[in-house]
């Protein structure tokens, strides 16, 4: 059977650690070998499998226990053996700086350099129709750079966009990482986004909600022609069919229009004449 370290797993020399230093150092190695980070890294992979196995035992106090009885028995088996090694060598030739020996030895594996990740804003029209936009990070020596990203039509809230080798720059030849760009789509003063529908508020006179009319009503790329239906009332929903948000797929959601029945600030004397007579002569009373 493989023995695991688990210390040595999450960059740990010892395992006399307490608690909050395993979970420290979970972080740290969750965090740089996590496969947003490394992706199509297969060896990254297996060892995120390592981190979460070697976490799940230590993090437990019984668990932990028993791992550090075949941990310490390991440990100073590994020391005898090394020490026998040293001995034998010393002997037959003399006492190197053994050190300097391993160091030529090491191969230098190569290193892909860690993301970076930001977040931008876009309007719902860019997020909307697609867009260019120019933004401007610091270098790791300070210096600012401006790239152009594309933001492709149609994206969605919290989705990212990855420039490929617009990271931190890989150690030992290992690849650069990525720039990762988080959007976030600001808040329109016409419409609201809810998935791949568009919310609009559809204000209609007294008059019109209660004789039904034909509306023109504004969308995102243009202006459609919607059907009131005679005594609609304040709240009830209009849906109409492809007019909304892209949906991923080639089509679109749908545009909901929200009646508002308004209620004119002022009337002028032939309209509270009217209004008077309406009164006089409907039955019509919302509160029975």
């Amino acid at each position: 059977m493989i023995f695991k370290d688990y210390y040595k797993i999450l960059g740990l020399d010892t395992s006399r650690v307490s608690l909050d230093e395993i979970k420290v150092a979970y972080r740290t190695a969750a965090k740089k070998y996590h496969p947003d980070v490394n992706v199509g890294d297969a060896l990254a992979e297996e060892r995120i499998k390592d981190i979460n196995e070697a976490y799940r035992i230590l993090s437990v106090p019984a668990s932990k226990r028993k791992y550090d009885r075949t941990w310490n028995s390991h440990f100073y088996k590994e020391q005898r053996n090394l020490r026998g090694k040293e001995s034998f060598f010393e002997i037959f030739l003399g006492n190197i700086d053994k050190s300097k020996e391993n160091l030529k030895k090491e191969k230098k594996i190569p290193v892909k350099g860690e993301n970076i990740e930001t977040k931008i804003t876009v309007s719902l029209y860019d997020a909307f129709f697609g867009t260019e936009k120019k933004i401007s990070l610091k270098n790791v020596d300070g210096k600012m750079r401006t790239l152009s990203i594309k933001v492709p039509k149609g994206i969605r809230e919290g989705e990212k966009i990855r420039l490929i080798g617009q990271g931190k720059k890989g150690e030992n030849g290992g690849k650069d990482g990525d720039l990762l760009i988080e959007i976030h789509i600001e808040k329109d003063r016409k419409f609201r986004l809810e998935g791949c529908d568009l919310i609009t508020d559809l204000p209609l006179t007294v008059w019109e909600a209660a004789l039904g009319s034909r509306i023109n009503i504004q969308t995102i790329d243009g202006e459609t022609t919607v059907y009131i239906p005679q005594g609609i009332k304040s709240g009830e929903l209009i849906r109409i069919p492809n007019k909304g948000y892209q949906n991923g797929k080639g089509g679109r959601g749908d545009l909901v229009a929200e009646i508002k029945v308004m209620v004119p600030d002022e009337l002028s004397a032939e309209e509270v004449k009217i209004f008077e007579k309406l009164k006089k002569i409907s039955k019509f009373n919302p509160r029975n």
